[in-house]
């Protein structure tokens, strides 16, 4: 039986997630962005979290994980990479990890490129996974830390899992990155169509995620780097994939 998720709103525009075992009750966290939203996500639902599972260092994915260790004596584990900028960790994990929740194993996908040592966490039997800033609806987080080259391997890797695997990503960006996309893929007619959806979306109120691999291929520029359509508009149909892939990201930093 797969996870139970409640995904939420923290600060201005990232996600907080809390994910139940509907079987053995098991609870936890992914991120702690910010204190009060995760209280009431836990006062919500009633599911009081023994983990927090963090995917990288940046302020807006541990602001609460001091607090949340003191409420709640969660155990918290993240990158062993970034250990020494994560406030509170417990234990550390790095790709080829294994994390045993409820029924099931979370499985640690090393995915640097937005930091060094950003993971993903996998969860194959519920057919979930949660990115944070390495994958977005429609893009890919910024690389702060690591060169286009690293991010383009740490995305083949999400590329590759399932099409109907679930993405849980750190932020709600997908307006402005469909707006973008539509820039380097122009005649993707399942890209049009997704973009409208989006802005009715967001016109209503209502969160875009999670979206899926499946969606993201068809969709997301940062995944299309072998598509002829977008090849042909940037002038680079003879290019390398990771070269389409960095010229695409330059773009979306200049957009």
């Amino acid at each position: 039986m797969a996870v139970e998720i409640e995904q939420f709103m923290c600060r201005e525009d990232n996600f907080g997630v809390l994910m139940r075992d509907p079987v053995t009750g098991d609870t936890a966290l992914i991120d702690a962005p910010e204190e009060k939203p995760i209280l009431a996500a836990i006062e919500r639902t009633g599911w009081v979290p023994k983990l927090l599972l963090i995917t990288h260092h940046h302020a807006d994915h541990v602001e609460a994980n001091l607090a949340l260790k003191k409420r709640f004596g969660l155990k918290i584990i993240g990158p062993e990479g970034e250990k020494d900028r994560i406030p509170g960790i417990d234990d550390t994990v790095r790709g080829g990890s294994t994390i045993g929740f409820g029924n099931e194993e979370i499985e640690v996908i090393d995915t640097p490129g937005h930091t060094a040592g950003h993971v993903s966490y996998y969860m194959p039997q519920s057919g979930v996974v949660f990115a944070a800033d390495t994958l977005f609806a429609l893009g890919c987080g910024r690389l702060l830390e690591c060169p286009p080259d690293v991010m383009y391997e740490s995305l083949k890797k999400l590329s590759d899992l399932p099409p109907d695997t679930k993405v849980y990503c750190g932020h709600e960006y997908t307006l402005s990155n469909a707006r973008f996309a539509l820039t380097v893929d122009p005649d993707n007619k399942a890209l049009q169509a997704r973009a409208k959806t989006v802005e009715a979306l967001r016109e209503a109120g209502r969160p875009t995620l999670p979206t899926t691999i499946g969606d993201e291929l068809a969709t997301n520029p940062f995944l299309r780097w072998s598509d002829p359509s977008i090849r042909r508009h940037l002038g680079m149909e003879q290019a390398s994939s990771d070269a389409v892939f960095a010229e695409i990201r330059r773009r979306k930093d200049n957009f």
